[in-house]
């Protein structure tokens, strides 16, 4: 089924400028989503589309919890808002305490913000503040890696490795290196789970970015456990472990961003405990609210919290960086009551118990039309497309417009087709998403 013109809707488009979007195609034949619930969106035009992205990678409990809404609902009538900047409210610290409770053994503080762009950027300015307070200010420099992804803000977007995300925008943050991508179709391609080849990239760091810039001057690592906006790169078996390593041996924090991998995506509550490696400092957004409402954090291992703050002044502020709605009541109490529904629902547990089926699922699609490659770990898996000629990202560009006129949608990055569905999908929905995928697959041959 088409989606109507634009002249057929009551809707201006006109005057807004979307995100991540080609606007003006967009807007001649519109998109638009008027209610969710459960695993299933409802487009303007009346279809259920099944959600096979929990939204963007946000809803991983499903849309439109009771429990979350009631509590959105009872925070608003509440407290509607409580400035950040030296005034408090009780559910800010209820929702750190539940959130660091939830986080790795041996993280203490969580900084909260807006997204998982803010938090991008709020952890570098912690790892180079706690190198100050430790008095080595010397450590400025900051270590991405080529295909991550860090959010849009100058910090993460100077860190991230996407290309087309920054040659618009000029210099960005001085003072920044990468290390190289761990993506290698020639080695890895249709692994399943970790691949097998390639933890010798974490050696570049001590090879190549020490030498060049001196331990002495490099601040952190920032990476993704595994790379979601990139095409769902995982990282090779072994690989984390060598980082964290090596940052060890020279004094560096690691830096895990865990925007998406965080809050169940890999079956656990973090990707740290996955892969069994604990960085320094979590980023983490999108799951924290079930999508519900804007925030995202910064969660801290035990001693940078202090050393920041105990290297101020009495009196001072230890840390001059926040934002006006940093720990928003209705936020804070999504937070935690989404984290309630995970535990309570044992979603993680669920999502460890799917993951075979899961990966049977999408790997069944291997011989379809110009599959070059199949990615999967938990409950997030990606389809790479060969490109066509002189066009590229237009294959898989059509294969997402061609799941959501068949009532799925998926996300596409380059020609790769990414899925990562609410972590309450039952079997005979992931054969949907797959059975349709495929479909599409072979008809846009």
């Amino acid at each position: 089924m088409n989606a109507p013109t634009r002249s057929e809707l009551t809707l201006d488009l006109a005057p807004l400028w979307k995100p991540f979007t080609a606007n003006r195609a967009f807007k001649a034949a519109p998109r638009l989503l008027v209610a969710a619930e459960g695993m299933y969106y409802t487009s303007h035009d009346g279809r259920r589309i099944l959600d096979g992205t929990a939204g963007l990678w946000c809803v991983n409990a499903g849309h439109a919890r009771p429990e979350i809404v009631a509590a959105i609902k009872r925070q608003a009538e509440t407290l509607d808002y409580a400035p950040p900047f030296q005034m408090g409210h009780p559910v800010e610290f209820e929702a750190a305490a539940r959130l660091v409770a939830h986080a790795p053994t041996g993280f203490s503080h969580a900084f909260f913000c807006n997204s998982g762009s803010e938090a991008a950027d709020s952890a570098l300015k912690i790892a180079l503040a706690y190198h100050r307070a430790r008095g080595e200010g010397t450590r400025q420099r900051l270590i991405g890696r080529e295909r991550g992804y860090h959010g849009v803000n100058f910090g993460g977007m100077s860190v991230g490795g996407i290309p087309g995300n920054r040659k618009a925008f000029g210099q960005l943050v001085a003072g920044v290196d990468h290390l190289s991508s761990t993506h290698d179709l020639e080695h890895n391609a249709f692994s399943r789970g970790e691949p097998q080849w390639g933890a010798h990239l974490a050696d570049e760091l001590e090879r190549r970015i020490i030498p060049l810039h001196d331990a002495a001057n490099i601040a952190a690592v920032i990476v993704e456990p595994f790379s979601g906006s990139a095409g769902v790169l995982l990282p090779p078996r072994g690989y984390l472990a060598r980082l964290r390593e090596i940052c060890d041996r020279h004094g560096i924090l690691l830096i895990f961003d865990e925007v998406i991998s965080g809050f169940g995506r890999l079956g656990h509550n973090f990707a740290a405990e996955r892969f069994g490696v604990m960085p320094d400092l979590i980023t983490c957004a999108k799951g924290l609210t079930n999508g519900s409402v804007p925030m995202g954090a910064v969660i801290v291992r035990e001693g940078i919290y202090e050393t920041v703050v105990n290297a101020a002044p009495a009196g001072a502020v230890e840390f001059l960086h926040g934002y006006t709605y940093s720990g928003h009541p209705l936020a804070a109490a999504a937070a935690v009551a989404s984290i309630g529904v995970f535990e309570s629902e044992g979603l993680y547990a669920r999502a460890q118990e799917l993951e075979p089926y899961f990966a049977d699922a999408v790997h069944a699609l291997r011989d379809k039309p110009n599959v070059i490659d199949i990615r999967n770990l938990g409950l997030v898996a990606a389809v790479e497309l060969a490109p066509r000629p002189g066009a590229p990202s237009a294959r898989a560009h059509d294969a997402f417009l061609k799941c959501y006129e068949r009532n799925l949608m998926v996300r596409f990055t380059g020609d790769t087709i990414a899925v990562s569905p609410p972590l309450i999908i039952g079997r005979s929905e992931i054969d949907t998403l797959f059975g349709t995928l495929g479909e599409v697959i072979a008809d846009i041959a």
